[in-house]
């Protein structure tokens, strides 16, 4: 098993090497991630990841761990059991204390996925956070659906295997006009991890926007199908409401 600091950047490396989050130095993670022993590098460089950090916090806070132990780690990626603990009252607040004021009229769109079965993971930031859905809703599709597709924790079975990319089976996300669902399995060119060249035709694995980030277990498989299908139909269920709200 991989050090928690070495989990995160396995999955923050893809944004953060297109500058989207995180440290500006956006060769940093690849470097440290081929070195492989440079941990307290990268406690560093996880911190300033300020939309991720806050959650790790907060899993981390509720059950007694540090920020980047491995099974907080792969809670807000992944989703496991430990996400089960969370208070929803302390996750509410500390998402209202850094959106709310940023949000505008995306506010009562999130503020109202924030019952249950809200959860401190990647996915629930992407499809209840973010403001890609409510852009979904207003028309901008294309751009919408491609960076929710590409942001998501995506799992897939890998097909092929070269030197310098992997031909996947994944379904992607799709979107007819209401709500956001996955299509048939299609498949898709990707890179593969900086730090493990073996993965392999038949393997299951974890994609984060143009890369593999790792092999994922079968249980690991599970929690990620399981978080991502509870808030993609989450935020259809918010986004609905909403809109009969504006209808009536």
């Amino acid at each position: 098993m991989i050090s928690g600091p070495a989990l995160f950047c396995r999955f923050a490396f893809p944004p953060n090497s297109l500058g989207y989050c995180g440290t500006p130095e956006n060769l940093l993670i690849g470097e440290l991630l081929a070195d492989g022993e440079a941990v307290d590098e990268m406690r560093h460089v996880a911190s300033t990841f300020d939309g991720a950090w806050p959650y790790l916090e907060l899993i981390a806070e509720t059950t007694g761990r540090d920020p980047l132990d491995y099974g907080v780690v792969e809670a807000y990626w992944l989703g496991n059991p430990l996400l089960e603990r969370i208070d929803l009252q302390t996750m509410g607040n500390s998402i209202a204390d850094r959106f709310h004021s940023k949000a505008g009229l995306e506010w009562p769109m999130i503020a109202g996925s924030l019952g249950p079965p809200a959860r401190p993971t990647h996915s629930f930031h992407v499809f209840c956070v973010y403001p890609w859905v409510g852009m979904l809703r207003s028309g901008a599709v294309d751009q919408a659906l491609s960076v929710l597709d590409r942001c998501r924790i995506r799992c897939g079975t890998v097909a092929s295997a070269q030197n310098d990319a992997l031909t996947v089976f994944t379904q992607p996300l799709t979107w007819d006009g209401r709500l956001l669902g996955l299509g048939p399995e299609t498949l898709e060119r990707v890179r593969p991890p900086l730090d493990d060249p073996s993965i392999s035709p038949g393997d299951r694995v974890a994609m984060h926007w143009d890369y593999v980030c790792q092999r994922i277990t079968d249980s690991q498989l599970r929690s990620l199908e399981r978080y991502q299908k509870l808030y993609i139909g989450l935020a259809n269920r918010t986004g609905r409401r909403l809109s009969e709200r504006v209808e009536g």
